[in-house]
């Protein structure tokens, strides 16, 4: 059996792979006229792009086989949290439309997250066009369903302290859930408006001290995981989107 052919180890060199970061990222592969054949986002950047480095046809797709024989360059974008990196990725294809990149190359109709507080309860909900006494957010295209998710559970265990990510409704971690998603409060409701207004219009600190002093401090290791894993991903994502940190850094243009 002869070896699989390793296009990018001979352009790139075995010390540029063993060199990438590990941290969360967009990466950009180019073609030798600098231009931009394919966007992706990864977790370890480092395991990512070594995913490249054997071109072997059982394990990657065709097209993936065509795109590393046109690879002559690799650039990549540090991002604080992979959830970053998933919009700074969305937004570099959109606006590169890269030749390789087949989903988000195009825009998908604009969704907003909502919500509105009405008496005793609160409604969280995704829209295409922002109904009227709603508040929204966005807009925010096909990551409206995550946030809506993500923000929905955080306010959940807020409301029910001693319950934890193990009592969620049915559907819920798996961001399945009903549009609207109604909460109920006998009281609190103030409060928990305030914290949602903190997180959306830039003060999401406020936000994070009002649900940990909501939600029990004794829960498992698991719960204290999971929650503090959400809520780094909605802060994040909502900081990113504010700054319109879409474009990224000023690598994506070059």
């Amino acid at each position: 059996m002869f070896p699989h052919e390793k296009p990018l180890v001979d352009r790139l060199g075995a010390r540029f792979f063993a060199e990438i970061p590990t941290g969360p990222g967009v990466y950009y592969m180019r073609n030798d006229k600098g231009e931009v054949l394919y966007v992706g986002k990864a977790k370890n950047l480092r395991k990512r792009l070594q995913s490249y480095r054997v071109a072997n046809p059982d394990r990657m797709h065709r097209r993936h086989l065509r795109l590393v024989r046109h690879v002559a360059r690799i650039d990549f974008d540090i991002c604080q949290s992979e959830s970053e990196a998933l919009t700074c990725e969305a937004g570099s294809i959109l606006r590169l439309k890269p030749r390789f990149n087949r989903a988000g190359v195009w825009p998908g109709s604009p969704r907003f997250l909502i919500w509105r507080f009405v008496d005793e309860s609160a409604q969280f909900s995704v829209a295409e066009t922002p109904l009227i006494g709603w508040e929204r957010f966005g807009p925010l295209g096909a990551y409206a369903p995550r946030i809506h998710g993500t923000l929905a559970r955080l306010l959940w265990l807020a409301l029910h302290p001693e319950a934890g990510f193990s009592r969620l409704p049915l559907g819920w971690i798996r961001h399945q859930l009903p549009l609207p998603v109604t909460l109920s409060y006998t009281n609190g409701i103030a409060e928990a408006r305030l914290a949602v207004d903190h997180l959306f219009w830039g003060r999401p600190e406020e936000f994070r001290k009002w649900l940990d002093a909501s939600i029990n401090p004794s829960l498992g290791i698991f719960d204290r995981a999971a929650l503090q894993n959400d809520l780094d991903e909605i802060e994040s994502f909502i900081k990113a989107h504010r700054a319109d940190d879409i474009l990224c850094h000023q690598l994506a243009l070059l």
